[in-house]
């Protein structure tokens, strides 16, 4: 009975299957597309099908957005790349599955059984199911509009994590794009047009859509051949400056670590191709910076190995063939990045894709003339400004086009003469003979030393790896070293010299010389710091870089401050591995940041104040603007809180407490978290009295520093003895403040005030109680970002 059912089943399928049409008589009248994936188009019903021929045989598979929203906070950016996904077609009846394989997890062993039992011990992605619509030769005939017009790049669940609404797909408003629809012998590409309809809750939509009701993108679909044999996997040394890939290979000898890694790179030689979209003088400005990398290449012996051309003419940025980097545009300044599409299974890049936000810029420009003031009448406007500007625009497309490379961010170059491109730099700001600021050699120019180095390790030619190694260990004598994101972030991280936006080799020394060209700055601050013609509202823009130049520095000055000095050593390569800050190191950067909260530091003067009325009819009070909590005017108590804010929240960090409590404890001569907070009181409550509104300025500085106290005593995460001590000397400060006596009615109520919240709080200790500070209008990117 068993065997006659299965023989109707059999001859049930057989006969389905000897229904379907032939592929030639199902396509009549359609256009064809011969390539990699062949496909025709309807153009009646709108319809893509795809002849599949390729059985269980793996290809890649890539989505991007070339057409995005234009939003840098939504991320929706024009050039965004997906994940990069090793897949192959399967049949099972009458179905066509598109399976990802898992290479997460592999066995690399010649034994088969050995691999199988891998791969069934994961799971692995089925993509997309198909239904067979025709059959001739082998191959079938699959309708796969549905797919392509899918949400393949999570718009609709971008605009909700962005909270900018709940968004669908509107099927009659999506479409094929037929001018990006194209085929090729090795790879396939295939875009829609989508439009996403729905209610706007957000801003950013409202910004940049012309109707944020109805979002329309381009989506981007590539099907591409596996690169050719030949290309060797290299492996991943921490030390070297790149990003990798893992997987556990289950094959490895027990006595082997599982996990196996390699590091990014491409295949050489290699071409990259800049977007026509960029115009004069950024042009020259992009393809030069890029090609600044060619000088690495031949310092390691590769020559004509790194070229950078025009885009050709009518070609497709998003085509996997090209490497790219796009002029892309927003609403608002943003990040730029450095994005790849890499062989999963080897660490193979096939295409680096550079997304250059075209507002940074001129943010520079701003800067600059923030510290020039620079428009007499009468004069022409000084080179200087545009000079920095797209000085730092050859560095931007440098440190990108790095990324795409396979380089991570090098953040502890600025200590070695801004060693790599891989750092952001903050501009190198001098004052000149006469007193200005001067911008000469704001940016480095060229590739720097340790690029050459990371070039050499991760592309030169060896016989071996131990050759190849000691190109690093060379490199760590010559005092060039690598280390990166997390070891850079100022709020937690520990390194004293590994920083975003910093300058020179002694952070605490460079604080003190900033605020120096800081002074001399807001000194010359006029109506000359905006043109004729401008409304005297917009000074406030340049004003906010210029006021909040050092912040950045600050940063890396803190992390002096309870810092911990160490690299990313391995056994037996002699270098570093910890070592304390020295105490007196941990000292001269307490005072220096203390420094940027003196009330004569904070204090804007009156004729600038003077200078700058309610925001003008017809222009917008946006967040680049100092947070105000007078209604419309401008508030100089608001700007001195962000400034003050910034550096005490650095100094109370709870992760910055703890490692002062372990450091002192390790070694007395260490500054503990008594000595912080006792300085600070010094230095905020208890200093000497000002006058006028460097008196109400230091009062919002005393405000700052006792509800960052507080936050740490109530903090639960924070370590419990740092909680201990925040709690203590807060009941220390509120019996000191309750035994003062005030001569005028404004101190003796902010005395009583402060008493009363200590008393308030130490009653009940819950942080979200507190008030918040306000935050500084948003610094980075200042010209880059990852």
């Amino acid at each position: 009975m068993r065997i006659i059912l299965i023989a109707l089943m059999a001859c049930g399928w057989l006969a389905g299957e000897a229904a379907l049409p032939g592929i030639a008589a199902k396509t009549t009248g359609l256009s064809k597309q011969p390539g990699f994936v062949p496909f025709f188009w309807d153009g009646r019903e709108g319809r893509l099908w795809l002849e599949v021929n390729r059985w269980n045989t793996e290809f890649l598979y890539v989505n991007s957005l070339p057409a995005g929203l234009g939003s840098n906070d939504v991320g929706l950016d024009r050039g965004r790349l997906g994940d990069t996904r090793v897949v192959r077609f399967e049949r099972v009846g009458p179905k066509v599955l598109l399976v990802e394989s898992n290479y997460g997890y592999r066995a690399v062993s010649d034994d088969a059984e050995e691999r199988r039992a891998v791969r069934e011990s994961f799971a692995e992605s089925v993509v997309w199911g198909f239904k067979v619509e025709a059959e001739e030769n082998g191959a079938v005939l699959v309708d796969a509009t549905a797919f392509f017009l899918r949400d393949a790049q999570d718009v609709t669940g971008v605009l909700r994590r962005t909270r900018q609404g709940s968004y669908q797909v509107d099927a009659t408003r999506s479409a094929l794009y037929l001018p990006r629809t194209r085929n090729f012998p090795r790879n396939t590409e295939v875009e829609a047009t989508l439009t996403f309809t729905g209610q706007p809750e957000g801003r950013f939509v409202r910004e940049a859509a012309a109707d944020a009701r109805a979002i329309t993108v381009r989506q981007h679909h590539s099907f591409v051949e596996l690169p050719e044999p030949g290309f060797e996997p290299r492996e991943f040394d921490p030390r070297a400056g790149y990003f990798g890939i893992s997987f556990l290979d289950f094959a490895t000898p027990v006595s082997e670590p599982v996990r196996k890694r390699y590091l990014t790179r491409h295949r050489l030689p290699v071409t990259y191709y800049l977007d026509r979209g960029a115009p004069e003088p950024i042009r020259t400005a992009l393809l030069k910076g890029a090609r600044w990398w060619s000088q690495a290449f031949e310092a390691a012996g590769l020559r004509d190995a790194f070229r950078v051309e025009m885009m050709p003419e009518g070609a497709d940025a998003m085509d996997l063939r090209y490497n790219v980097i796009q002029w892309v545009h927003r609403s608002t300044r943003g990040w730029s990045y450095g994005s790849t599409v890499t062989d999963p299974r080897t660490g193979q890049i096939l295409k680096g894709h550079v997304t250059l936000g075209s507002l940074r810029v001129r943010q520079d420009f701003m800067i600059a003339e923030g510290l020039l003031a620079p428009y007499e009448e009468g004069k022409p406007v000084p080179k200087a400004m545009l000079e920095m500007a797209l000085a730092r625009l050859r560095q931007l497309s440098a440190h990108e086009v790095g990324h795409t490379l396979g380089l991570a961010h090098n953040y502890v170059s600025s200590r070695q003469n801004r060693a790599s491109v891989m750092d952001y730099p903050h501009p190198v700001v001098r004052l000149g003979a006469d007193g200005g600021v001067d911008l000469t050699g704001a940016y480095a120019e060229g590739i720097g030393e340790w690029d050459k180095v990371a070039i050499a390790y991760g592309y030169g030619e060896f016989p071996d790896a131990g050759r190849r190694r000691a190109v690093l260990d060379d490199a760590h004598k010559r005092g060039l070293h690598f280390l990166s994101d997390e070891d850079a972030r100022p709020e937690g991280s520990a390194h004293p010299y590994t920083h975003l936006w910093d300058n020179g080799e002694d952070p605490a020394r460079e604080l003190l010389r900033l605020l120096e060209v800081r002074e001399r700055a807001l000194a010359r601050f006029s109506p000359k710091n905006i043109p004729l013609g401008r409304p005297m509202s917009t000074l406030e823009e340049p004003l906010v870089t210029t006021y909040l130049m050092h912040r950045y520095q600050t940063e890396a000055a803190a992390k002096m401050i309870g810092g911990l000095e160490y690299t990313y050593a391995v056994r037996g390569d002699g270098q570093l591995v910890t070592r304390m800050v020295a105490p007196e190191d941990q000292r001269r950067a307490l005072e220096a940041v203390l420094r940027t909260i003196r009330p004569e530091v904070l204090t804007l003067p009156e004729r600038i104040l003077a200078l700058i009325p309610p925001v003008a009819q017809g222009y917008d009070r946006t967040r680049e603007y100092f947070p105000s909590r007078s209604g419309l005017t401008f508030d100089p108590l608001a700007a001195a809180e962000t400034a003050a804010a910034h550096s005490i929240r650095l100094l109370l960090h709870p992760e910055r407490a703890a490692r002062l409590i372990q450091y002192s404890a390790r070694d007395a001569r260490n500054p503990d978290l008594v000595e912080v907070i006792d300085r600070l009181v010094a230095a905020t409550w208890k200093r000497p009295a000002s006058k006028g509104l460097a008196e109400e300025v230091g009062r919002v500085v005393d405000n700052a520093a006792l509800l960052q106290m507080m936050s740490l005593a109530g903090n639960e995460d924070a370590a419990p003895q740092a909680r201990a001590l925040a709690s203590v000397k807060l009941q220390q400060l509120g019996a000191w403040l309750e035994a003062q006596a005030a001569a005028n009615i404004g101190r003796k109520a902010h005395l009583a005030y402060g008493a009363q919240r200590i008393r308030k709080f130490l009653e009940d200790p819950k942080p979200p109680a507190l008030p918040k500070l306000l935050e500084a209008p948003p610094g980075q990117p200042i010209g880059s970002y990852e």
